[in-house]
């Protein structure tokens, strides 16, 4: 019998997403029978958008919502997110038809070979690639990405680190200013009743800004391990295998007529995403339309047949099924706080809170609110569905635009996914690359301190224009 010191103590483990907001709605649902209920009075705008009157909070009569009635608000969340659910479903079959063509493997092995002793022109072109992609797609679709990643940056002389650097910090830019990201900024605007993809200029300039930020501290650290390779923290796992030695950056996929037509087809159905949001007034339909016919001539491109572009569809949607669900798992949370009436009571006292802090650091204030609210609900599209029917009202009930609190929440919701241990994107890629975690936040803890600085300034700026419309 072994004695009870040599039992292997349990590790705890982080439950899934569908539990974390499994709990939340638990606790929506005891907050009903012991928040008081309340509301606001409400009139529309003159852009015809549904607002607060923040001056006519009254308390009402208690209607506390009962626990068996969750799976019922489950399945009424779920149909209510139906457009959204096909947006995310769809956009994933298309990616997966792009990245089973090889297409974008073979265009940064071709980058990779005409820049790498040129690290400066090297490693923005590379993020600026990942963050484009992930304007409307998260990073955990590069998981399988990561080893060749990681591959090329050993062969040129860098560390495993600088490998997925390049794929999450240049694909948190991307998902993080929420430029076009339909599981993020189309959610809280939708929520909000904001006009989709408006303020893009804005969520442009700041992928901009944060793109020089982000290269700028990744170049330094890219030449500093290729000068000195002890400075990595990677540095005693990366010599103890052989891996950059059977790397040859001729040995990366190539690119043909058929690759670049693929590269074409995803460029051109971007634009058009683009263009159709902004001047001809589309909704997630026709969002979720574009998705589709991007999957099938991505396909033609390929050469695949009819057979092979539908496996490659399905097989890419299957992996967003996830997603999708949560969405309509996390509206459930706002219709328990609506049935119980007690959002507003809730953005009363949020926003009495928020008064406290100094006037022109409350958008700042909700931004970094926004990264403590990820912690426990790190899906950028449940975190949206979740907080911004309370978010929203609490942002007209300070004088905050909405777009600015969109802005405030994708920051929030985005860039800290690249320091906790519970985001799948993180942990998926860096356990792709065998690069342990405690290594990675050596080199990340500077990183996401200049993000959060960059975040509140860019809040701050926002707040200060009135960013709008609303």
């Amino acid at each position: 019998m072994s004695p009870k010191g040599s039992e292997k103590k349990k590790i705890f483990k982080v439950p899934h997403t569908f539990v974390i907001i499994l709990f939340i709605i638990l606790f929506a649902v005891v907050l009903t029978w012991v928040v008081p209920a309340g509301e606001f009075e409400r009139f529309k705008n003159d852009q015809g958008i549904n607002v607060i009157n923040p001056e006519t909070f009254s308390f009402s009569e208690k209607t506390p919502v009962s626990l068996f009635r969750i799976p019922t608000f489950i399945v009424e969340g779920l149909s209510k997110s139906v457009n959204l659910f096909f947006l995310i479903i769809l956009s994933g079959g298309a990616f997966n038809v792009i990245v089973t063509s090889g297409a974008l493997q073979g265009a940064i092995g071709k980058i990779a070979r005409k820049f790498s002793h040129k690290e400066s022109i090297f490693i923005p072109i590379l993020t600026l690639t990942f963050g484009l992609i992930c304007t409307t797609q998260g990073v955990n679709m590069f998981i399988g990405f990561a080893p060749v990643m990681v591959m090329i940056a050993r062969a040129m002389g860098f560390d495993s680190i600088v490998g997925v650097a390049i794929i999450l910090l240049g694909g948190a830019v991307g998902f993080s200013t929420g430029t076009l990201n339909p599981s993020t900024t189309i959610v809280a605007q939708k929520i909000g009743e904001l006009p989709l993809y408006s303020g893009i200029e804005y969520r442009a300039f700041s992928f901009v800004i944060y793109m020089i930020v982000t290269n700028l501290f990744l170049i330094r650290y890219a030449k500093s391990v290729r000068k000195t390779p002890t400075l990595s923290p990677m540095y005693e796992l990366d010599q103890s295998d052989s891996l950059s030695d059977n790397m040859n950056l001729d040995n990366m996929g190539h690119m043909d007529t058929r690759k670049w037509l693929v590269i074409l087809s995803l460029v051109g159905a971007l634009a058009v995403i683009v263009y159709g949001g902004i001047r001809l007034d589309w909704g997630l339909t026709e969002s979720s339309a574009a998705f589709l016919w991007l999957g099938i001539i991505a396909g033609i491109a390929a050469g695949y047949g009819p057979s092979k572009i539908a496996n490659c569809f399905v097989d890419g949607a299957k992996k967003m099924v996830s997603a999708a669900l949560i969405i309509g798992m996390a509206k459930t949370v706002s219709g328990v706080l609506s049935a119980g009436h007690i959002i507003d009571t809730i953005v009363f006292g949020l926003g009495n809170a928020l008064n406290m802090v100094p006037a022109f650091m409350q958008g700042a204030a909700m931004y970094i609110a926004n990264n403590f609210i990820n912690a426990f609900v790190t899906s950028g599209s449940g975190q949206a569905a979740a907080t911004m029917p309370i978010i929203m009202p609490l942002a007209d009930m300070v004088g905050i635009t909405r777009q600015t609190a969109v802005l405030a929440f994708n920051f929030g919701d985005g860039f800290s996914n690249y320091v906790l241990p519970t985001s799948t994107a993180l942990m998926g890629i860096l356990s792709a690359a065998n690069i342990p975690y405690d290594r990675w936040m050596k080199f990340m803890w500077k990183m996401f301190l200049v993000w959060v600085a960059t975040g509140c300034v860019l809040v701050f700026v926002a707040q200060m224009i009135n960013l709008g419309p609303m």
